[in-house]
């Protein structure tokens, strides 16, 4: 090891040291390092699993791969209408527009379909074992045009792409990527030479690229805009969700109860925008400050929003209320953003506590506590003795019961649907986020 080399892991582990084994929180910190242990003891248990069950459908596959090769007799037409499909779905961008028949091993092809895709179409067909011949009766378009057929649908990379080269790569992909990236790495930085360091951060960046699951792009943070990390919240609140939009619905309330924004104010522009500029406190104890814009608001349900301009992390994210009969809350805050390094660095700042997802769910319960009980929180970054007038009145004038509406009995007030109880289960996917 290199002097160079050794002064670097003495310093990480000097400040390592000093953060976990800080008299005010260090005891906080190292609970927390000690359940994300439990944690991934139990997801590498169940990747385990998942992985053998992976390899032995493999193998079952390629056993039975091998005996239709062996086997020189024809297959159903039914069997070869299902082979013929799945082969589509690869090729295609609107497989289920193409309409396939069987006869004898003849396959027609019939349906809408784009012209570029044609070619290699046909001849993944006729790669299908059991397809004697192909009978082209597609309706081709160069355009989708007003075909509702071609409408939507997933753009597809010319040609047949390996496994490594998929989005996400499946458990035996992963396990072996990351097998052979820990081991390149290993040998790399075993090695004086430059050739060894390069083979050992090539063998680091495979390792990260099977752990995490994500493409390189995303990993590294490199074109990807907003979209690197996400992360995701859902808590209960004990306060009618009037009470709870009135104080989301306001931003420059937030440095009442975060611990990392400094300041919002809103932005007046000439497109008559909702924008906002944020003061906040990066995890070095910097201050900067970036521009967002409000891109969707339902009252008592939604408020969505994205950065704008050359933030530093660019980000987006949505924040949805559903009250209940019970008269509490449901919040569930989603959010992804594009870190400094990429998903690299929301490791790095993930293991000193300040990356976004740790910061959100302190946040948030300190929210939560203040809607409960009235107490502004004292770690908050605008820290206040008492909640301001203007505030107190907007939240106890949202909790108050609505009127009922005049008519008489015969009127019946419409109230807004409410959502059930939190289940046991995780919620529904949110909807996708703006930008």
């Amino acid at each position: 090891m290199t002097s160079g080399l050794r002064y670097l892991l003495s310093t990480a582990l000097g400040a390592a040291a000093m953060y976990y084994f800080d008299p005010a929180r260090g005891r906080y910190r190292r609970a927390l390092v000690r359940d994300q242990l439990v944690h991934l003891g139990h997801r590498t248990n169940h990747s385990a699993g998942v992985v053998a069950r992976d390899s032995r459908n493999r193998v079952k596959g390629l056993v039975a791969r091998m005996r239709s090769l062996l086997d020189r007799g024809q297959p159903d037409d039914s069997v070869l209408v299902e082979r013929v499909r799945s082969c589509i779905g690869r090729v295609v961008s609107h497989p289920h527009a193409i309409k396939v028949q069987s006869h004898d091993g003849v396959i027609t092809l019939t349906g809408p379909v784009l012209a570029a895709e044609v070619p290699l179409l046909i001849d993944d067909v006729l790669g299908v074992p059991g397809v004697r011949d192909v009978r082209n009766q597609l309706d081709v378009h160069a355009e989708p045009g007003r075909v509702p057929a071609l409408q939507g649908g997933i753009q597809r990379r010319p040609g047949r792409r390996g496994p490594f080269m998929q989005e996400n790569w499946a458990p035996a992909e992963r396990a072996l990527g990351g097998l052979a990236g820990g081991l390149a790495a290993l040998w790399g930085f075993g090695r004086d030479s430059l050739g060894g360091k390069l083979v050992g951060t090539a063998g680091l960046v495979l390792l990260g690229r099977a752990a995490t699951n994500l493409e390189l792009r995303r990993l590294l943070g490199i074109g990807t805009r907003r979209h690197a990390v996400d992360v995701q919240k859902t808590i209960r609140i004990q306060a009618p969700v009037e009470k709870v939009y009135r104080l989301w619905e306001n931003f420059e309330n937030f440095p009442l109860f975060m611990r990392h924004v400094r300041q919002v104010r809103r932005i007046q522009t000439a497109q008559n925008k909702e924008r906002w500029r944020w003061s906040v406190t990066g995890p070095t104890g910097t201050e900067f400050e970036f521009d967002a814009v409000v891109v969707a608001r339902e009252e008592n349900e939604l408020i969505a929003w994205r950065t704008e301009g050359e933030a530093l992390v660019q980000h987006a994210g949505r924040v949805r209320f559903m009250g209940t009969d019970e008269g509490y809350t449901i919040i569930d805050v989603k959010m992804t953003y594009n870190p400094v390094a990429g998903a690299v660095g929301h490791v790095i700042a993930k293991l000193f506590g300040t990356d976004p997802k740790s910061q959100m769910d302190d946040d948030l319960l300190r929210m939560k506590t203040f809607l409960e009980t009235g107490k502004l929180p004292r770690d908050a970054a605008a820290p206040a003795r008492e909640v301001p007038e203007e505030l107190r009145r907007q939240l106890e004038q949202a909790e108050r019961p609505a009127a009922r509406p005049a008519g008489g009995d015969g009127a019946a007030r419409q109230e807004r649907p409410r959502a059930e109880p939190l289940p046991a289960t995780s919620p529904e996917p949110p909807p996708p986020l703006p930008g």
